[in-house]
């Protein structure tokens, strides 16, 4: 009898988990699992936006295509069944699943800072020959010698320097003979 009791609470216990969503379809889910008493988390970073004739706050989701649900297993599928949820981000066949801990952080970096932005980490590494596809340094190319987020510091052999630029992955393309 306790061995079942132990069964039904580990298949009842809920853990944060996240979902992959249509996209721009992020808010809208996150209501609709509101609505249907499942918690969910969908962080949002606020703007303003000019126009014309007026300035507006606007919400976007700081992840794109992405949510968070704090669910049992048997709130997973109806999380799955709902429109616009794509799939359960998964590894190894497995949903990911994230800490209490780090959804109250992005809570509060959300909450306390007005500019948080998203970098997604490039196949960038230290040693890599790269060259620049825009601006005033185009066709040039050098090696990677540090990634600091956004910032690359590039080593330059023909200038026979090492120039610390801002480049989006958009700039950088990896040297096909590296």
């Amino acid at each position: 009898m306790e061995n079942k009791l132990l069964k039904i609470k580990s298949t009842s216990a809920k853990q944060w988990m996240v979902v992959y969503t249509r996209s721009r379809f992020e808010k809208k889910i996150d209501k609709n699992l509101k609505d249907q008493n499942i918690m969910s988390f969908c962080p949002v970073m606020r703007s303003k936006n000019k126009w014309a004739d007026r300035i507006k706050i606007v919400e976007t989701p700081l992840f794109a295509s992405y949510l968070f649900v704090n669910v049992s297993q048997y709130e997973y599928q109806k999380v799955k069944s709902t429109s616009g949820v794509l799939s359960f981000v998964s590894h190894c066949q497995k949903p990911v699943t994230v800490s209490e801990h780090e959804i109250e952080r992005i809570r509060k970096i959300t909450e306390t800072y007005a500019e948080v932005e998203v970098v997604q980490l490039s196949n960038l590494n230290v040693g890599d020959r790269v060259k620049i596809k825009e601006g005033s340094l185009l066709n040039v190319e050098g090696v990677v010698s540090r990634v600091m987020g956004k910032l690359v510091l590039m080593t330059i052999e023909s200038l026979d320097c090492a120039l610390v630029i801002k480049v989006g992955l958009e700039q950088l393309a990896l040297n096909e003979a590296s």
